[in-house]
């Protein structure tokens, strides 16, 4: 007796995905899976919404000056409705700057200038080294005179850290502790995870939004980003000129020797 063989057909697929009269034959009769949606049609509606988004928040950032210098370029309106969202912001601003610059604590000020002054906002403290030769500590010293200034409304303190805590590694300069409700509620040691002596106003930025000192579109921080953006563009600008300025100089030189 013959041994019955296999009757099924093997049914040539190329592209399962592809969009033709045999895989619409073969998807009816459930041989191939439905084709998957496209993701292009996301994909477009998020690029939409992202060039939405920065169409309207384009003023974010820019201070009264700057808003009066696109009179002629945006509806009147609109520009009207951020003067006064910018007055409010300053007003705001302006109210809250009890401070202004760095205060100089010694260990017995401390729980009165820090502990207790962080149940009315967020104090700072910078742990300063002892030795001029530490340039971590004078980056931060120098940021935390310039934050002192710009936010007023925050409360900004040094103390040398052998002052503060008996014996405190050198090595650990500096360090920034941020209070709150009296409880420590970050602690960094170092600049390192800070961008080290290259730190800038913007590494400051961010920590003080991390830690809730300031909200993340404080007309202050909004201003030095989109500073920060522009000069970087600027910088890539100028980059490519000159890039394409050594190009035209080199065709020249070239046809010299022709």
């Amino acid at each position: 007796m013959a041994t019955p063989t296999d009757q099924r057909i093997a049914v040539p697929i190329d592209d399962p995905n592809a969009d033709t009269e045999w895989n619409d034959i073969l998807r009816k009769h459930g041989v191939i899976p439905e084709k998957p949606p496209s993701p292009t049609p996301m994909i477009e509606e998020a690029i939409n919404e992202a060039r939405r988004l920065a169409h309207e928040n384009r003023l974010e950032g820019k201070n009264l000056d700057e808003l009066d210098e696109l009179e002629d370029e945006e509806d009147e309106e609109f520009l009207e409705q951020y003067r006064q969202r910018r007055l409010q912001e300053l007003s705001s601003i302006q109210k809250r700057g009890v401070h202004g610059s760095v205060y100089p604590i010694s260990k017995p000020d401390y729980s009165r200038e820090v502990t207790d002054a962080s149940h009315k906002g967020v104090v700072f403290v910078n742990l300063t080294s002892s030795l001029t030769t530490n340039v971590e500590s004078r980056v931060l010293s120098e940021l935390w005179r310039q934050a002192a200034r710009e936010y007023g409304d925050i409360k900004f303190c040094e103390i040398r850290a052998s002052q503060a805590i008996e014996n405190y590694p050198e090595r650990n300069c500096p360090t920034i502790l941020v209070y709150s409700n009296c409880d420590i509620l970050k602690q960094i040691v170092t600049l390192m995870t800070l961008n080290g002596v290259r730190m800038s106003m913007l590494d400051l930025d961010k920590l003080l939004v991390e830690v809730g000192a300031v909200p993340g579109n404080d007309i202050r921080v909004l201003k030095r980003r989109r500073e920060a953006e522009d000069a970087e563009e600027e910088k890539f600008v100028n980059k490519g000129i000159k890039s394409s300025n050594d190009r035209s100089r080199g065709d020249d030189d070239g046809d010299d020797w022709d």
